[in-house]
């Protein structure tokens, strides 16, 4: 919407406005002391040609009171510099999550430093990965295994569940047992339980843990089976830790039944492992795992499937 027009300086009102200013500019001192044009003329002449339009002297109480308090505003307070927009801090961020935004924060700390130590490193990271073991463990969070064994990203390839379980009908480990053998050809694969781990602590007790129940249900299998070996351990903590044995010795079984397993040990020689991680020590001890000759013949001639 267009507004009022303003005063045209070109107009005839206007030109008779510049032309009577002149004549009495023009004019001497003493011809206007003396009867000529009084100087209130002049001022009368300027007022005329310099008048503000008439939309403006109508808004004139209106621009009056936006500057005067616009100058109350500025001399109660300083002027505000502009806002830099500061990132906040993580407990500023999202309270209560604090350890989530250290992860981020840690993250580009350790990829900056590792960048440093190995400029090429993640450029040939991700053109691919050829780890050589692979690690089945427990989700416990003191077992990470790419600390506990000092090996860089890409030497492991791992899968981590509730108290290193492997059964042979969990789809997920054997997803995972048939892509590390069958397409990357790891040539170790190691199954790791720990001391005090939570998931053998419930199994070796009787209370309800709705899915859990489920998913512990082939250690408590083990459990029935060596119910007279257990009990005979008064110390809770070697109960608990002949029970991770015997499940990692059970992981073990359960995968040299699986045909890529049993075909990979056959034709490349691969090794499946046992071990056990000491959270008092940090240390791995091995699980004894061996099996005589005729144990493997019989299993590869049940579980070879053509």
């Amino acid at each position: 919407m267009s507004g009022p027009k303003l005063n045209n300086s070109s107009s005839p009102r206007a030109h008779k406005r510049r032309k009577t200013l002149e004549m009495a500019e023009n004019k001497d001192p003493k011809e206007m002391a003396g009867g000529g044009l009084a100087s209130s003329s002049i001022r009368s002449a300027r007022r005329l040609l310099w008048s503000p339009p008439a939309h403006l002297v109508a808004y004139a109480p209106h621009l009056h009171r936006t500057f005067h308090t616009s100058r109350q505003h500025s001399s109660d307070k300083p002027a505000i510099a502009p806002q830099t927009n500061p990132t906040p801090s993580p407990a500023t961020l999202d309270k209560g999550h604090e350890a989530y935004h250290s992860c981020l924060s840690s993250n580009k700390e350790w990829a900056a430093e590792y960048t440093k130590a190995n400029p090429d490193f993640f450029g040939k990271s991700a053109q691919g990965q050829t780890p050589q073991v692979l690690w089945i463990g427990c989700s416990d969070s003191r077992v990470p295994e790419s600390t506990i064994l000092g090996q860089a990203p890409g030497a492991l390839f791992v899968h981590r569940n509730i108290a290193n379980v492997i059964s042979p009908t969990d789809t997920s480990i054997l997803s995972v047992v048939e892509f590390a053998v069958g397409a990357i050809k790891v040539k170790d694969i190691v199954v790791c339980g720990h001391t005090k781990c939570g998931g053998v602590n419930a199994t070796l007790g009787n209370s309800k843990l709705g899915i859990l129940d489920v998913w512990l249900q082939p250690m408590r299998i083990l459990r029935e089976k060596h119910h007279e070996e257990l009990e005979k351990l008064e110390d809770p903590e070697e109960k608990r830790t002949a029970l991770s044995r015997l499940n990692v010795q059970a992981g073990v079984d359960t995968l040299r039944r699986i045909p890529v397993v049993i075909e990979a040990m056959k034709e490349r020689d691969l090794q499946v492992h046992g071990l056990i991680y000491n959270l008092h020590t940090g240390l791995l001890d091995d699980v004894e795992t061996k099996e005589d000759e005729s144990r493997k013949e019989t299993r590869a001639s049940t579980f070879t499937l053509q």
